[in-house]
This record gives C-alpha cells, structure tokens and sequence, in this order.
C-alpha cells in the first residue's frame, strides 16, 4: 500500500478515531459497558486508532523499515545466539545426560526438521505429556523452529481432560513421557477428532512399556533422522503464536490461552530480570514446563547461557542433592514447594554450599513458611500472575529500608504481590464497573488489571470469553485486591471462588457438578479449606436426599473416579446450605466455616 497518497486521509481517520476512542472511555465509566454492542465499538475503534498510531512513523521523511532494522521478536533468537556465545557452556543436566549450548541448537534444528518431515507446518499444534526433563526444554524452541505452536499438557490431568483439550487444540503430534503413555492411550481412544501421531520420550536407563504395541516414534529416533542444515521457519509477524496453554476450564468448556512470538520474548527477558539471574546461573526445574512454559524460563535461560537442571519428581531430597551437586544458584515453585522443603525429615537436608534465590507464585505464602525458608539459607521473592499473563507479572520488589522493620512486619510485606515487571505497560486495581482506579488505602478492594505485550493474544476458538477478558480495554483478572500507599498490591480474593491447591487452579463449578451427579447428593456448594501443605484443598458442604445415608469417603472416592486426584474434595460436610432470599447459596458463610476447621494436613 502506498501510505504516503493516503496520508491527508489516515491523518483526519486518526484525528476521528481518537476523538471516537475518547469518547467511548468516558462513555464505558459512566454508562458501564452495559451493552455487548458497546463494548465491540469501544473494542473496534480503539483497535484501528492504534493501528493508524502504529504506522505514524511511515509520515516522518527518511524513515524506513527492513531487513536492517527490524527482524520479529521470537525466544527462537535466544538459542541461536547462546549455540554461538555460550556454545562450550552447559545448557542441560539430567541425571547423567548433559549437554552444551551448541548441542542443544543442533539437537533442536534435527528436532524441527523431523517435525516438518511428519507434516508439521505454520500453526500446526505439538503437544507435550512430559516432566521437567531435556526433550522438554528442547521442544520449546523445536516446535516453533518448525513453524508450530506447542501446547504443554498438565501431567496431572486424566485421560478425560486430555481427550477433550486434544481434540479442542487439534493437536497433530503428542510427544508423551513413557510414565504417562497408558493415560495418553486411554485418552486418544476416547478424543472425538482424529488422534495424533504418538512420539515417546524415554529416559536413558528406562525401557518403554514392552505391552504397548502402538504405532508411534521414538524421541531420539526421531532427532538422528533430522537434518542440522534445517531452515528456521520464523514467524512472519512477532504476533503469531507460538504457545498454548490450557487453564483450568471445565471438560465442556476448556480455556486456550495462546501466547504470542513478542510476548513470550519480553516475558522471558523480565523473568530473568526480576529473578537476579546471570551469565552463571544454575537453574533448578522445580517449576513444572508445562505451567505456563515454566514461567518463560524454559525460554529465559537461553538468553543468559544458564543451566537447566531437570527433575523428574520435586522430592526435598533430590531438591538438596542437586542444589549441592550442581551448586544451583537459583529454583521456583509454589508454596507447596517451600512447605515440602521446611517440613522435610532432616535426614534428607544438606547445608546449602551458598543463598539460593527461590521464586514463589500461585498462593501468598505463609509468613511462617517464608521465616524457615530464610533460616535454611533460602532467599524467597514473591511473584504473581495468571496463565493470561505468561505466568509472573507483577513482583513484590524488596526495598533495602524493610530490612531494618521487625521480622514479623518483613514477612508480611513480602506476602504482597506488589508491582508490574519491566515487560507490562501497567497493572492496576479497578472498580470493574467504573473501570476507576481504588484508592491506595489498604482497604478498598478492586479487580486486579493488566495491560501491556505480556498480555495473552486470547482464547483459542472463544471469541466471546476473549472479548470479556478485554472488556473496557484491560484484561481483567477475576483476583480482587487492594493497593497501598506505596502502589504495591495484595490480593485479598478470588471472585469466582476459584481454589488453588498446590499452585493448581481448581474450578469449584466442576467440582460440584461432580458431585451432583452422586444419586444420593441433593445439594452442594465448594468451598476451599486452608491446607498448611497444599495451601488449599476443596471443601464440599452437601445436603443429602432424604432416605440416603452415605458417608464423606464414599463421595471422596466417587470424585476421584471421575477427574483427576487432586481436584476432589479432601472434606465433606454435611448440612443445609445456608441461602439467601433470592435462594442464592451464601458461599461466604460455608467459607467462614470451612476456615474454621483449620488445615486438614
């Protein structure tokens, strides 16, 4: 297009358009958004006025864009140049595998190239059933490399959950761990669509199941036969996708969060960055790969030639043999982690050779766990974000005068959420009608907000959820917080009662539709119960029918024959449910109660 002859006309369209876009912000705080139509016109108008913006720069004489200036951002980069400056560092360690930054590039080109030989080409899905172990670290940089968008699997998922996200992600080829290939089996002879091709990945002293007679490929097989001098396939706008990582959404209704080439590229850098990393870090995978593709350090540690240390299993044990072992500088995990390594047997600790910098996420961390996680010689800095947000988005950012408060005080401070990284434009705490900002007081509670490149693209084939998500030009986090005088944010709730055990989300609609389903349950409400380990597990108050009589274990185990393990309730109650006059269930007394029974660990 010839912008220069266009340009009287972009100029007065972007003079409107702004005005428009103006206009729409007043109309969305004082007419609310109240209808959909609106909202899609204050959507469509903001989106052109930011496209006009984009291309000013075409006016300004001189100016151009090219191969000399300008290349999309992709964590594709990152690999390429640690193969050629951090070529004889070591990328990767696992039990006694261990490779340099060079081989894992040239490992990575055969990969992407054996891909495309199956088929593989531009926004074809490649899903991964894996742990933390060197094929999935690999596999973040291969998928791409062939064009494709990878989908990391929750291992914890049933065979149910996966046929159904199989079959929603059109995934084309599954690469699954020998230890989960009976549950992706079971899951392909149930997916409604067309069944992936099976690609396994084996450990070295592992066999695969010999009575598996599948027609599938094996890992490494599969890298032999590709070739070095593989062309990248890059993307063609740094806005095309490169991930997709699945939410806790009900069976019926699974929520695709697609990350894009720039986002996944700013996120990893700001990660990095908030986590004090450098050119020696030794990084402890302790942060599944899968959860939102390990916090965008599986990207990350490329971009400074650090170590990948992988785990199969997140055991105190192996955390402190490897941590002495390795002399691991730096880890991550949900709280869940930190209560496992302070509550383990003393047989299993060792002295920690220097401070090891850990990242926690997923629920604020008990002041207690944090006081024995610093006696052990731990340095703990609190993140926070959402799937949505390429995991972390905001830190709680230590201030160097905290040090000098009462230990009882620094803890607490260090529980909050705090501010935005370097990679998010701006994140707030909103009244989510009027869209204005709470006052900085401690007190008055909000909806916490994001906007900024670290922002998801949207839902997979969910036009409507992605619009509501958006709505009012920010992306809207369902987490209720407040802010304090210094901008630093505590979350105080979830406002749709979602329940996080073990830095899992875990719908509570799910879980009731369950357990409605048992012929002796009438009604029943979920709630969470606070847990010292988990940090939450599901509570059930359930009303039975009348000339029933069954006890709290017999709906456990029926729970847990129908989703996975860890999303059944651990507690039964049984009782009325209290209601309101309208006949609504009045979920904030169950959960008063449910506090009151303290943890069950």
């Amino acid at each position: 297009m010839n912008w220069e002859s266009h340009l009287p006309t972009i100029i007065t369209m972007n003079t409107i358009f702004n005005r428009s876009k103006t206009w729409l912000i007043r109309t969305a705080t004082t007419a609310h958004f109240q209808t959909h139509q609106q909202r899609r016109q204050y959507s469509q108008v903001s989106e052109l006025a930011d496209d006009l913006q984009r291309e000013s720069w075409r006016s300004v004489e001189g100016l151009v864009r090219c191969s000399a200036n300008y290349v999309p951002l992709s964590p594709i980069s990152f690999l390429e140049r640690a193969a050629d400056v951090y070529r004889d560092r070591t990328s990767v360690i696992y039990t006694s595998v261990k490779y340099t930054w060079e081989e894992t590039h040239r490992r990575c080109l055969k990969l992407a190239s054996a891909l495309t030989q199956l088929g593989i080409s531009r926004a074809d899905v490649v899903a991964t059933l894996a742990p933390n172990v060197p094929a999935m670290q690999e596999l973040h940089f291969a998928v791409p490399m062939a064009g494709g968008i990878l989908c990391t699997l929750n291992t914890r998922h049933d065979s149910n959950m996966l046929a159904t996200l199989v079959s929603h992600s059109e995934t084309k080829i599954l690469f699954v761990h020998h230890q989960f290939l009976h549950t992706a089996l079971a899951a392909l002879k149930i997916t409604p669509t067309k069944p992936p091709l099976i690609v396994v990945i084996t450990d070295n002293n592992d066999i695969p199941p010999s009575d598996l007679n599948i027609n599938s490929y094996q890992y490494e097989t599969l890298i032999d036969g590709g070739v070095t001098g593989f062309s990248v396939v890059r993307p063609t706008d740094e806005c095309d996708p490169i991930s997709l990582n699945y939410t806790s959404g009900t069976t019926s209704r699974p929520k695709g969060v697609v990350y894009s080439h720039r986002g996944a590229y700013l996120n990893s850098i700001a990660t990095v960055f908030m986590h004090g990393m450098g050119a020696r870090t030794n990084y402890l995978w302790t942060v599944p790969m899968f959860h939102c593709n390990g916090w965008c350090l599986t990207w990350g540690l490329a971009a400074i030639g650090g170590t990948n240390i992988c785990i199969r299993k997140c055991d105190p044990k192996d955390i402190f043999d490897n941590i002495v072992l390795h002399k691991v500088t730096h880890m991550g995990g949900a709280p869940t982690v930190l209560n496992m390594i302070v509550n383990s047997p003393v047989t299993d600790r060792k002295p920690l050779p220097h401070r090891v910098e850990i990242m926690t996420g997923g629920a604020p961390p008990p002041p207690l766990i944090l006081s024995k996680m610093e006696e052990l010689g731990f340095g703990v800095s609190h993140l926070y974000g959402l799937t949505e947000t390429y995991g972390p988005g905001t830190l709680c950012l230590w201030k160097p005068e905290w040090d000098s408060l009462p230990v009882e005080e620094r803890l607490k401070l260090k529980t909050r959420q705090g501010v935005r990284h370097l990679g998010l434009e701006d994140v707030d705490v909103k009244d989510p009608i009027t869209l204005e900002s709470v006052a900085c007081d401690g007190k008055t509670m909000g909806e916490i907000m994001f906007r900024g490149n670290t922002v998801m693209s949207g839902y997979l084939k969910d036009k409507k959820a992605t619009e509501e998500a958006f709505s009012g030009g920010w992306f809207r986090s369902g987490d209720l917080a407040v802010k304090h005088s210094d901008g630093y944010i505590e979350v105080k709730d979830r406002s749709k009662d979602i329940i996080i055990s073990g830095g899992e989300n875990i719908s509570t609609v799910e879980v009731e539709t369950v357990i409605y389903s048992h012929p002796a349950v009438l009604e029943v409400a979920v709630v969470a119960r606070p847990d010292n380990h988990w940090g939450q597990t599901p509570c059930a108050f359930v009303k039975l029918k009348d000339g029933f009589s069954v006890d709290g274990q017999e709906i456990i185990d029926y729970c847990r024959d129908r989703m996975p393990r860890y999303m059944a309730p651990k507690t039964i109650v049984f009782e009325d449910l209290p209601r309101t006059s309208t006949g609504k269930v009045q979920k904030f007394l169950l959960r008063e109660k449910a506090n009151a029974l303290g943890s069950i660990s």
